[in-house]
């Protein structure tokens, strides 16, 4: 059933507390912080009524009001940055908002364009799915067999049918190499939309046996019956995971 959009908002979560990189959303890139750069590349988006900082941490919070952006103090217990997405969405108490981009915190030149096709993907008349990210076609076989590069396969209407760190679909009777060759690939691009409502109901789903295998938090989503719809984005992502990506920027 297709829900009537009033408000869109997008959520950038940002912890201080990574494993790999601790403090990464204050790290110095070309004399801007990531959460800076992060956020200018928001603001450049059509489609969002307002957006916030979701963080656990008080020098993130006064770095980005210092900025003059929007940040809000969420629990430091989440297990991911859907939960502290909800969280947001509950602090506002806002009714008018319908929908919810989650806007990935390490990735400090994201295109605009590609949150704007993800919105528009959510928002489209012919999209029932309460659940929207994008996909984009895999042309490296490095990237193929890449376990931190995840796949996903769609089905004909554009539904995800699985995600996994292992490439798939498995091409039977091809040698590895000649993989893309024969048959079509996708990675997943780590954003997401959702129905306001929706974001609150996968946030109280216990952790499946799927997303513990692959340690993927949509596989929970999926495994419980939500379906989510996948646009083909052209623009690619990269993300910020430890302090050696950040050589050549």
């Amino acid at each position: 059933m297709q829900h009537k959009i009033k408000k869109t908002i997008g959520i950038i979560p940002a912890r201080y507390a990574s494993v790999r990189f601790p403090g990464k959303p204050l790290v110095n890139i070309a004399g801007k912080t990531m959460i800076q750069r992060v956020c200018e590349q928001t603001a450049k988006v059509h489609g969002l009524s307002d957006f916030y900082v979701a963080t656990d941490d008080e020098r993130i919070f006064d770095h980005v009001n210092d900025l003059g952006f929007r940040v809000l103090m969420t629990a430091s217990s989440h297990r991911s940055g859907t939960d502290r997405c909800a969280e947001v969405v509950r602090t506002l108490a806002d009714k008018e908002i319908t929908c919810v981009v989650n806007i990935q915190g390490d990735e400090p030149f994201i295109n605009p364009r590609q949150i704007e096709q993800l919105i528009h993907t959510i928002q489209n008349e012919n999209t029932s799915e309460n659940i929207a990210t994008l996909i984009k076609r895999i042309t490296a076989t490095e990237d193929l067999f890449n376990p931190n590069i995840v796949k996903v396969v769609p089905d004909s209407t554009m539904r995800a049918m699985y995600f996994s760190r292992s490439p798939i679909p498995f091409v039977r009777g091809a040698v590895q190499k000649d993989w893309l060759t024969n048959q079509t690939f996708y990675k997943h691009i780590g954003l997401y939309a959702y129905r306001a409502d929706t974001l609150e109901e996968i946030t109280k789903l216990p952790a499946g046996r799927l997303e513990q295998a692959e340690s993927l938090e949509q596989l929970r989503w999926a495994e419980n019956g939500y379906a989510i719809r996948c646009g083909i984005t052209e623009y690619e992502s990269k993300g910020i995971d430890t302090p050696e990506d950040l050589s050549g920027m």
